[in-house]
């Protein structure tokens, strides 16, 4: 068997969609990791929590702040505009994420991937690069919905880039009893 014939995914494997799941999930906990923070996956996504990541740091107020995230994937790359990243919710996701009666405060996260997935990452003995990238908004800040609503754009700004930095301001943020 060739190189080439073992680095195509079997036919019959997972479908596009559950791979950009997982790969999201993967991906936020490969920045959580570095980070130093821990993740706690949620079986269903039915309150609008993907995961709940949490850092053990001391921080002002609190030890232990943590946030919920609802994590979505896509590889539409005309979503991406000079200064935010788009995305369309359905009206009752958008709900439960926007929701002031949560007890952790939640986050939407958007991971932009290539359309094909062999060029998701890119590896060899000296690193592991990813092409993707993930953009976030604090769901306080998403806005509301027109009630009948069905749809709601909202806008990730690009200077939400979810990387270790980013993600460390959003503990100690929330860690000294603030928002981001």
């Amino acid at each position: 068997m060739s190189v080439d014939e073992v680095d195509q995914p079997p036919a019959g494997g997972l479908p596009t969609t559950a791979m950009q799941e997982q790969f999201s999930v993967a991906f936020v906990h490969m920045i959580a990791s570095a980070a130093g923070c821990s993740l706690k996956r949620h079986d269903t996504d039915y309150d609008g929590v993907d995961l709940t990541i949490r850092s053990s740091a001391e921080y002002e107020v609190y030890t232990g702040a943590e946030f919920d995230i609802q994590l979505k994937c896509t590889t539409q790359q005309e979503l991406l505009r000079k200064d935010h990243l788009v995305w369309t919710m359905k009206a009752k996701p958008f709900k439960h994420l926007i929701n002031p009666k949560r007890y952790n405060p939640a986050y939407l996260g958007v991971l932009l991937v290539p359309s094909d997935p062999q060029a998701w990452i890119e590896q060899d003995e000296g690193y592991l690069i990813t092409r993707s990238r993930m953009f976030w908004q604090e769901a306080a800040k998403l806005g509301s919905i027109p009630e009948g609503g069905v749809t709601k754009d909202v806008h990730l700004p690009r200077g939400n880039l979810f990387d270790v930095a980013q993600l460390l301001g959003i503990m100690k943020a929330i860690g000294e009893g603030g928002s981001s």
